[in-house]
């Protein structure tokens, strides 16, 4: 092959600047991280107008092309290669982590929803994850309302058959898990939907209750991994069903959770313990005085795993184990509740229950470093924990990386041209 016709390693229609500029949007998009624009304005001397050189020299406006940008990584969801398309819905789900954008979907709900759809119903792995992901951040950009519940409603069926799937990758169930999880709570769809999801979802992590023989089983990590995400939707579920419903299921589950303190996973033991401190805490509300069967071997065995001293575990797991499992047995013995205070920008969100902790970890876990500008800006973050309506700071807002490099070039073009003609009527006068 001559030289300089070499093909190009890139396959079907994938897009290496949606990769670049939306991929790595939690850098140049994100809002809180990004500093206020300071342009000193040139001095006004030297000619009739009180400018130097021709009127006509002004700094060009910023042009924000991060919808472009957006609509472009949309587009390249319907080319051929497997791979682009996955990064290309990676890069809208990133998106979205970094800025609110609620009308902008709203306007292209059907696109959205069947682009989705295609990726859940034909698409294989890593794309079928990043689509049930992708969900999720729908979702929390609409709200609670007609728009999310349609698109919920018409994925539901297949985040299910993903996450049910044995033949599936873990890694794709488990996002498909916490997509479920996320969408339900925010969704008004009904008892019988939030139902069902948690029935899928108990069918994934009761593999991990202990054999007929009192083992634990044994599961690699992804597995486990996969299990203890399932009780983490599930438990996110749990927070806002009617107290008949937590009362039922006090009697069906609350016996059997203990058992999944006995895995050998970190994350599972977490999970299952901070499931155990929300039955309670919701059961309390009911019956103040509740303690539940078999209460003592429980506080027991909480406060082995608080004081856990094991050298078969590394250090940095021990010291995450006991901080947890302190909180989590001060919660069962005592009824204690976190406290727990957030600080983003002028605000601060105060947790002071297990439900709202579970809450807030749940929808970090999805929103990444983009959690604080939803917590400002999204009428929904600000509902779920009642930060009251949006603030007016005043303040000029903030904007992102590329506006303000552009912003900055185009300040260097003017005050060159300017100094052009400047020193061009200096050496006039010279002369």
């Amino acid at each position: 092959m001559p030289k300089g016709k070499k093909k190009s390693k890139t396959s079907g229609n994938f897009h290496p600047k949606i990769e670049t500029n939306l991929l790595n949007s939690e850098e140049e998009s994100n809002i809180d991280n990004a500093s206020v624009i300071s342009v000193a304005s040139d001095s006004r001397y030297g000619s009739d107008d009180g400018t130097w050189g021709e009127p006509e020299i002004e700094e060009s406006p910023i042009y924000d092309d991060f919808e472009e940008k957006l609509k472009e990584a949309i587009d390249g969801t319907n080319q051929k290669s497997a791979k682009g398309r996955q990064v290309c819905l990676e890069a809208v789900r990133k998106a979205l982590s970094t800025r609110y954008m609620c009308d902008f979907i709203v306007e292209r709900k059907i696109t959205v929803c069947d682009m989705l759809e295609r990726s859940l119903k034909r698409g294989k792995g890593d794309e079928q994850g990043s689509a049930a992901l992708l969900t999720a951040s729908i979702c929390i950009q609409l709200g609670v309302g007609s728009d999310s519940e349609e698109i919920f409603l018409e994925l539901q069926p297949y985040l299910v058959k993903v996450l049910l799937d044995p033949t599936a990758l873990p890694e794709t169930r488990q996002k498909c898990a916490t997509a479920l999880g996320v969408c339900c709570f925010i969704t008004d769809v009904g008892g019988d939907v939030i139902t069902s999801t948690m029935d899928a979802l108990q069918s994934v992590f009761s593999s991990s209750f202990l054999k007929g023989n009192g083992v634990p089983p044994s599961h690699p990590p992804d597995v486990t991994a996969l299990h203890s995400t399932a009780l983490t939707a599930w438990s996110l579920l749990l927070t806002v069903l009617s107290m008949n419903q937590i009362l039922a299921l006090t009697k069906s589950h609350l016996k059997r959770l203990p058992e999944l303190l006995e895995s050998s996973d970190l994350e599972l033991r977490i999970a299952a313990g901070e499931c155990i401190a929300i039955f309670y805490e919701l059961i309390r509300e009911y019956k103040n005085d509740y303690e539940g069967e078999n209460i003592t071997d429980l506080c027991n065995k909480l406060h082995d795993l608080a004081t856990d001293c094991h050298k078969s575990r590394a250090k940095k797991d021990r010291r995450q184990q006991r901080s947890s499992f302190r909180d989590i047995l001060k919660a069962v013995e005592n009824g204690e509740t976190p406290d727990i205070r957030i600080k983003f920008g002028r605000e601060t969100l105060y947790i002071d229950s297990w439900c709202r902790k579970h809450q807030y970890d749940a929808f970090c876990q999805l929103l990444g470093s983009g959690m604080n500008l939803h917590l400002s800006v999204n009428e929904l973050m600000r509902d779920i924990f009642e930060l009251g309506p949006l603030i007016d700071t005043g303040l000029t807002p903030k904007i992102s990386k590329m506006e303000r490099n552009v912003a900055n070039a185009a300040a260097c073009k003017a005050r060159t041209r300017t100094r052009g003609k400047l020193r061009d009527k200096r050496a006039d006068v010279i002369r």
